[in-house]
């Protein structure tokens, strides 16, 4: 078995990899399958194993690195065809445990890890992109509704590739409308996943570290904050800042039925 994983680091984000790729070694499908990195960077002296593969990528900055990162995956669709699965991680993951056959898509193709979150929320607080104009909008009164993490998805190669492409190409769409979903990619990729067969995974495979959580964590999230100041973004901590994020949240759940 071959399995692709796909990773992108850029600026600051390129002092994740060491701890990633060292990690995944010793947890990922261990003694099960062939794993092969592919890395999009600015640092092209980031590893000099033959496993993993350096990309050229010039930061773009937040949100376009983020929500263009499909066109990267599709620039390299010639070196994935010899994979059976893909899977893309974010920079700042960790596995803490051993990740075994049970994390691999069979039946539906495609896998992708609930959001830690949302899990346990109804779905009208789910941050679906709420824009009628936008590909990546959900609508309201249906059934099956899941909310899906970007930092981690993939499948075998074939529905992710497909993923991939649609994803990409509704991106576009937006964009040249002058649209970016509310959540860039992972609202695309949700999007996507509502109308298609997923493997939810545990978010004990998307563990934000620190947590206290009804899960034993297998792979966290990093607090980036911890590790360099540079990752906190202007987010606001502060009573106000917490009461506006909600009062933004109940707009839009009301919003999702008008």
């Amino acid at each position: 078995m071959k399995i692709a994983i796909l990773y992108i680091c850029t600026g600051k984000y390129n002092l994740f990899f060491k701890g990633f790729y060292e990690s995944c070694e010793k947890f990922f499908l261990n003694g099960i399958a062939d794993i092969e990195y592919f890395v999009f960077t600015d640092d092209m002296t980031l590893s000099d194993s033959v496993k993993v593969h350096l990309y050229q990528k010039e930061c773009k900055g937040f949100p376009l690195d983020s929500l263009f990162r499909f066109d990267m995956f599709l620039s390299i669709e010639g070196e994935l065809k010899a994979f059976d699965y893909l899977f893309f991680f974010n920079a700042n993951m960790l596995f803490v445990a051993p990740v075994g056959e049970e994390f691999l898509p069979k039946n539906e193709g495609l896998a992708a890890v609930l959001h830690p979150g949302y899990v346990k929320k109804p779905s009208f607080l789910f941050p679906y992109d709420r824009n009628k104009q936008s590909t990546a909008y959900i609508p309201p009164f249906k059934r099956g509704y899941k909310y899906y993490m970007g930092s981690l998805n993939g499948g075998t190669y074939q529905e992710y590739m497909k993923l991939i492409q649609e994803c990409s190409q509704n991106i576009h769409d937006d964009y040249a409308k002058g649209y970016i979903a509310l959540f860039h990619d992972e609202s695309h990729l949700n999007k996507y996943l509502f109308g298609h067969n997923c493997l939810g995974l545990s978010p004990a495979y998307a563990y934000p570290e620190g947590s206290n959580l009804p899960f034993s964590p297998k792979i966290i999230i990093r607090d980036k904050v911890k590790i360099d100041p540079y990752f906190n973004k202007g987010r606001d901590y502060s009573l106000k800042g917490k009461m506006k994020k909600t009062v933004s949240i109940i707009y839009r759940a009301i919003c999702w039925y008008l």
